[in-house]
């Protein structure tokens, strides 16, 4: 029986460490002064920015050596309708290498919107394979770096290191949904372990204002939180205050997450990962693709479901 007992044991550590590991605490931020240490030394890390006005990118500047990525036509699918669902993995493969990414590279992604640009691509090279423990996001983007540090407005040759020899793995499914799986979990089935988040601003949300859209208001059944709420001045508020922003979601819930077109239900998965939910999964296409479709049912107003939709 002790024999039996200690090989059970033992096959579920080898199913722990085979199954996907995901970031858990604050390891992935980076601070100003630790990533300008780690450009002077013998092998820094590459670095990737992802503006959302990308001609800044020469006009402002950006960190000496970081690569440009331009955040729609780099980060979604340009040939989907919409344009924001998630590429193919040999399409993204091919536009990390042509970054010179390898597979042993160390990676410093920063932005200049709290980063929830930056959180797109972090969370695009977890799903595809990429080793997660090598990419960083740089707390405070834009704002903590020139705080001490220079930016400069020339452009850098692309590829940096040639042409990188990365190899991606499917998208991982455990990580999307699509539109027919919230229809049929929320919306029909009211699966009482599934809870929907729309993480876009209030006023999108209740649908007084209608910007990059068709429509206004929400996905029936989806609760309102805000994620560009979890940074202050660009960088991430406390782990308490950022639990206390989740505190009505319970943990052993199955979170699905939306937003426009993926950057902000990005930054959400970041900040949700980051507090220990461990299933949580991003709308492919977000709401764009539920809007755009006309025909799904919205909610208007600050609550979940109106009258037609309503318990």
């Amino acid at each position: 029986m002790k024999q039996r007992a200690y090989l059970m044991l033992l096959l579920s550590f080898l199913i722990f460490i085979a199954s996907p590991v995901f970031a858990q605490g604050r390891d992935f931020l980076i601070d100003a002064d630790t990533l300008a240490e780690q450009l002077e030394g013998d092998n820094p890390p590459i670095v990737l920015e992802v503006r959302y006005y990308p001609h800044r990118y020469f006009t402002v500047g950006h960190i000496s050596g970081a690569i440009q990525v331009q955040r729609f036509k780099d980060l979604g699918d340009n040939f989907a309708t919409p344009i924001m669902r998630f590429p193919p993995a040999e399409e993204f493969q091919k536009t990390l290498r042509s970054w010179g990414i390898n597979n042993d590279s160390h990676i410093v992604i920063y932005d200049d919107s709290s980063t929830a640009l930056a959180a797109r691509l972090y969370v695009m090279l977890v799903m595809y394979g990429f080793d997660q423990t090598k990419v960083k996001v740089l707390d405070g983007g834009t704002t903590e770096w020139m705080g001490m540090n220079e930016m400069v407005k020339k452009p850098i040759p692309t590829p940096v290191k040639g042409n990188g020899n990365v190899t991606l793995k499917t998208a991982n499914p455990d990580m999307l949904i699509e539109w027919p799986d919230v229809y049929r979990d929320v919306l029909s089935l009211r699966k009482d372990n599934v809870v929907l988040i729309d993480a876009r601003p209030r006023k999108m949300y209740t649908g007084e204002i209608i910007k990059h859209s068709v429509q206004a208001g929400h996905i029936p059944g989806a609760i309102n939180i805000v994620s560009l709420e979890g940074t202050d001045g660009q960088l991430w508020i406390s782990a308490e205050k950022l639990a206390d922003m989740y505190k009505d979601v319970p943990k052993d819930k199955t979170v699905y997450l939306y937003c426009h077109d993926g950057f902000r239900m990005s930054l959400a998965w970041m900040q949700l990962k980051s507090l220990g939910y461990k299933d949580v999964r991003l709308l492919n296409g977000g709401w764009t693709i539920w809007d755009h479709a006309v025909t799904l049912p919205v909610v208007r107003g600050d609550k979940p479901y109106n009258e037609a939709y309503d318990l």
